[in-house]
Order: structure tokens, then C-alpha cells, then sequence
């Protein structure tokens, strides 16, 4: 199989950043990465430009990183509660998930990507609860949220005739 080296031009998911040198298959250089402007072929001309890429693309993480951690402040300052229904003793309908955690950041005043919102498996007890919020390689945040009963916790009677006998 053929490959060829091309550098590329902007960021690409799995490959690497501007200014990489990388090593590709001839058909994704040629359909997919040439075309759409996210490489350029390894010429000794565009050897030079390197520098200039390596350049930008530094320039580009320091403010990614600069804008993670500003808005890993935000998240610190904001406080999640969630009122659900629930049955006897205290047993919740439903679930709480990650979109519905999202829709709250969003409601508290966050902007925040849905991808970013890291809940492992979906809540299904009252209580405090904790979820991964990953903003950057570098910057992660540990965001609390409770969950609450919005009516009156009833005592199961299952639990009551037990009591009563002994």
C-alpha cells in the first residue's frame, strides 16, 4: 500500500496538529486532506513553513488553555440541583444523564460542549452526586450536583409491619 507524507494545515482528530509531519495513505491525502485544505504535500517549500505553523499552533493551545481554565472557574462557582419525583421510599422515576446535566450548566450561564460532560453511568439515587467535566487535556473539573425528592419521602409499609411484629 502506498502512503505518502504531507503536512498539515490545521488540527485533524487522530492525526495530529498544524505543522505535523505525518505519514498517510496516497487516497485519504489525495480525496480527503488535499482537497479540503487540511494538508499540504512535503515539498521542500512547504518545509520552511513549519516554523510558521508550529508557530500559530502554540499560540492556538496557550488560548484553548487559558479559555479551559476560565471556564473551569465558572463551573467551580455554579451549584446543580435536580427535583425529581419519586415513590415509595424514596425510589426515583427516571434518571438523571448527562444531557440533563448539560441542560442545567447551559441554565446556569456556562457555555459548554454536550461532549465534554463526562457522567459515567446515570443517577438513579437521591443525594450528592459528582460528574467529570473535561474542558481540556490538561484542565478537568469535578462538577457536584444534588438530587432531590420535589415531594415527600413516604416510608414503605413493608418496612413498618416488620417492626411492629418484633
Amino acid at each position: 500500500m502506498a502512503n505518502t507524507e504531507v503536512l498539515l494545515l490545521k488540527p485533524v482528530d487522530g492525526l495530529g496538529g498544524e505543522g505535523d509531519q505525518v505519514k498517510v495513505r496516497a487516497g485519504y491525502a489525495r480525496n480527503f486532506l488535499l482537497p479540503q485544505g487540511f494538508a499540504a504535500p512535503m515539498t521542500v517549500a512547504n518545509r520552511k513553513r513549519v516554523d510558521a505553523l508550529c508557530k500559530r499552533r502554540a499560540e492556538r493551545e496557550a488560548a484553548e488553555l487559558n479559555g479551559a481554565q476560565d471556564l473551569a472557574k465558572q463551573l467551580e462557582k455554579l451549584s446543580i440541583a435536580f427535583a425529581v419525583q419519586t415513590g415509595e421510599g424514596g425510589k426515583m422515576f427516571g434518571a438523571i444523564t448527562a444531557a440533563d446535566l448539560h441542560e442545567k450548566i447551559i441554565e446556569g450561564g456556562v457555555e459548554l460542549d454536550k461532549k465534554k460532560v463526562h457522567l459515567y453511568t446515570p443517577v438513579k439515587t437521591l443525594g450528592n452526586h459528582t460528574a467529570k467535566i473535561k474542558l481540556h487535556p490538561e484542565v478537568s473539573v469535578e462538577l457536584s450536583f444534588d438530587v432531590v425528592s420535589e415531594n415527600p419521602i413516604e416510608e414503605s409499609t413493608e418496612g413498618e409491619g416488620d417492626e411492629a411484629q418484633a
